[in-house]
């Protein structure tokens, strides 16, 4: 059994076959997806979703959708916590974190808006007693700072590419590290690494769906230009991306598929009723 502990089913690449892409993860095995909300009017949604396929789902502000995103959308975090408090399929607080890659989001006042939305997250996650699911793209050391100044139970750093003492230092914290698509590519050395090295029970499997397609996936700029689709990236992916994790380490995928289950349960304890 295997669980991607982020998939954005909701997402509109999906409209159309949405089921279908459901029905074909499950049949390769993928036995229970985290659907991780990005912004207010999704909500119900990843909610809607996770509970008609069995699924868990997280619900935040992703640090993308701040610049549209204002106080009402936290209050409004807040009283949706509140109200799914009883909600077994909700697992964390989520996608949240910081992107200092977009160069709009880079600007200075934009940094300190997507810190203050982030801190504000972390408190609502700390008041409501759930994890976290963070965002991270060259951000981990502000991340890190946030989580040491609020406190929370942990989570995952999704998408993890830092480095070996960041990685260290979210452990240290209580998370995993979310390892998928991007770790296929031969060409990410430092990550591949990473993904041999660290400790196998600080990792966590994710597609990211429909985003971080595998290297069988992706096309390049000239591919595209050529004529050739860029490929969509489903759940039914992960248990391929497994094997290349499973492959570097050197293990079975039947003993990674019971070690990242299990750090999955552990950072994300909601799941244990699910799983």
């Amino acid at each position: 059994m295997w669980i991607d502990t982020h998939c954005h089913l909701d997402a509109p690449e999906f409209a159309l076959d949405r089921e279908e892409v459901r029905s074909q993860a499950r049949a390769a095995g993928v036995a229970l997806c985290v659907l991780p909300a990005v912004q207010r009017r999704d909500w119900s949604g990843v909610q809607a979703l996770a509970s008609q396929h069995g699924d868990a789902y997280a619900l935040g502000i992703h640090p993308l959708y701040v610049p549209q995103a204002d106080a009402q959308d936290l209050q409004a975090l807040d009283e949706a916590l509140a109200a799914a408090q009883g909600d077994p399929r909700l697992v964390a607080v989520g996608e949240i974190g910081l992107d200092f890659f977009v160069p709009e989001l880079c600007e200075p006042a934009m940094r300190e808006r997507q810190w203050q939305f982030y801190i504000t997250q972390l408190l609502l996650a700390r008041k409501h007693g759930l994890p976290v699911i963070l965002h991270v793209r060259r951000s981990a050391d502000l991340l890190l700072k946030g989580l040491r100044q609020v406190g929370v139970s942990g989570g995952i750093a999704h998408a993890f590419n830092g480095s070996v003492q960041q990685a260290q230092a979210f452990i240290d914290l209580g998370f995993a590290l979310g390892f998928g698509g991007a770790m296929t590519f031969e060409r990410a050395t430092a990550l591949r690494e990473l993904a041999r090295t660290l400790p196998l029970d600080a990792l966590v499997l994710e597609t990211d769906a429909p985003d971080i397609p595998p290297q069988w996936i992706y096309r390049t700029a000239e591919a595209r230009a050529d004529g050739q689709p860029q490929g969509r990236n489903s759940p039914a992916e992960l248990p391929r991306i497994a094997q290349v994790l499973a492959t570097l380490r050197g293990i079975e995928p039947e003993v990674l598929a019971q070690a990242t289950g299990r750090n999955a349960r552990r950072v994300l304890p909601g799941l244990e009723q699910l799983a």
